[in-house]
């Protein structure tokens, strides 16, 4: 039996007067790219932030592969196997790449303050290791060469690239992708949709992801989670979300289901 990466449990996340989140339950298995989906506004990028400790949840429980996760902070839960990137890129934009990936790395450094001052033979050591890891990462993201380039000059797509591979560098369990492939074009958003199906065909990572791209999610995803103004109101396989009434009628409006289901029904008539 496939065991959870994360399982979510009645999670509910208010301010003020707005239920972002309202008692939402989500389990996403191992090795498993799940998607979560929605309109604007409906708690998407909310969940995640409770996922990755940026909120915690007024109610409800967050399980990383069993253990309890809500009241950690975020480093914490970084440490222990989860990492994201984000809507919009947050690259550290005066640094090189190379860099970038070695600030990523810090979680899993093991030496203290100390020898890095003094620079004993550990840290010299742990150094050396961190910049390899940090130059095979830029490999397996098709930025070799760049390795030294600011990260702002970088092309946009690179720039996507380069924060995965930031995300990559504290060897997650979870890895948290927030829109993905918004803003790239038809080539890159099917280089970046392989890319992410090799990261748990290979590297055997389990992805969550929120993605507005609908070919995208369809094509990528084991297991889609619908939500509407905090609520989820559907899950399932990418085929059961595409004949989902409700899911019609939150994306495109009342009355949508039942347009769908008279098209359809007028399309098998003249077949």
């Amino acid at each position: 039996m496939t065991r959870a990466v994360i399982e979510a449990k009645h999670v509910t996340k208010r301010f003020g007067g707005l239920m972002a989140v309202d008692n939402v339950d989500l389990v996403v298995p191992e090795h498993t790219i799940s998607s979560i989906i929605g309109p604007n506004g409906a708690g998407k990028t909310t969940l995640f932030n409770c996922v990755s400790g940026f909120y915690v949840p007024e109610e409800g429980e967050i399980l990383f592969l069993g253990e309890p996760i809500n009241s950690l902070p975020t480093h914490k839960i970084c440490q222990r196997g989860i990492s994201r990137t984000y809507q919009n890129i947050r690259l550290f934009g005066e640094m090189t790449a190379v860099e970038n990936i070695l600030v990523g790395e810090h979680t899993r450094l093991k030496t203290n303050w100390f020898e890095a001052i003094v620079h004993n033979p550990r840290y010299r050591t742990e150094e050396q290791e961190s910049v390899e890891r940090a130059f095979e990462l830029l490999d397996y993201v098709g930025l070799c060469g760049l390795e030294n380039t600011p990260a702002r000059n970088l092309p946009y797509g690179a720039q996507r690239r380069l924060e995965i591979a930031r995300a990559l560098a504290s060897q997650p369990a979870l890895l948290l992708l927030d829109e993905p492939t918004a803003g790239m074009n038809p080539q890159e958003t099917d280089e970046m949709v392989a890319f992410i199906r090799d990261l748990r065909d290979t590297r055997k990572i389990t992805i969550l992801l929120i993605e507005h791209d609908m070919r995208v999610v369809m094509d990528i995803s084991d297991q889609i989670t619908v939500l509407d103004y905090g609520l989820k109101i559907a899950e399932g396989r990418p085929a059961e979300i595409q004949s989902n009434q409700r899911v019609i009628e939150a994306y495109l409006g009342p009355g949508a289901a039942a347009l769908s289901e008279k098209f359809k029904k007028k399309k098998a008539h003249y077949a």
